[in-house]
């Protein structure tokens, strides 16, 4: 179908009035549409929501993928309808350790699909640095806070870290004045900025 003909679908089987630009505009990527448009858009190609999807990165995406509502969804994890969609609309997951559970379980969000979905990226990846360059059992709780894992296994993987962390420091220091990556801290340097793609990787939840 031309962008013209799903524009008049749109506007003639739901009263949206889109224009083909507009529609254009969709399948390069350049802009997203609405909850209700993506739903008509499915309806006028005679297709589920989810089909119209790249890989799903946000909350909205990931709901739509399920075909929920916002308030099927809310319902599922235990929250108002109001107070998950200005969290989806954010970008920002509040939601406590049982809702945070609830919500992967129901969006079968993997552990890296669940930081990105929910915005935490950044906060992971701080908590984690924290863990391995001081006293890694501070950090238990609020990795715990961040991540729908039971505590012992996120115990596990910062004291794994934490000593992969130290070995590289300590390394570093027996090389002295010698050449190479851990005489000028190289590799505790690059250990820190790829530290959320090695947590991943020890804790066998990426992807």
């Amino acid at each position: 179908m031309a962008p013209g003909h799903v524009a008049y679908g749109l506007r003639a089987q739901y009263g949206l009035t889109v224009a083909p630009e507009t529609v254009m505009a969709w399948e390069r990527g350049e802009i997203s549409p609405t909850s209700a448009e993506l739903t008509a858009l499915a309806g006028v190609l005679w297709c589920a929501p989810g089909e119209l999807l790249a890989e799903p990165v946000t909350l909205r995406e990931h709901r739509i993928a399920r075909g929920l509502a916002p308030d099927d969804l809310a319902r599922r994890i235990g929250l108002e309808t109001n107070s998950y969609q200005k969290m989806e609309d954010s970008g920002r997951w509040k939601g406590n350790e049982r809702q945070s559970a609830a919500l992967a379980s129901t969006l079968g969000l993997t552990l890296a699909q669940f930081v990105t979905a929910t915005g935490k990226q950044q906060e992971l990846a701080e908590v984690l640095r924290n863990a391995v360059t001081t006293r890694w059992q501070a950090y238990g709780k609020p990795l715990a806070k961040l991540l729908p894992v039971p505590r012992a296994n996120l115990d596990r993987v910062l004291e794994k870290m934490h000593g992969e962390y130290q070995s590289l420091m300590v390394a570093t220091l027996s090389w002295g004045g010698g050449g190479g990556a851990g005489a000028t801290g190289d590799a505790g340097r690059e250990y820190l900025a790829e530290i959320v793609d090695r947590f991943w990787a020890v804790a066998g939840g990426a992807g």
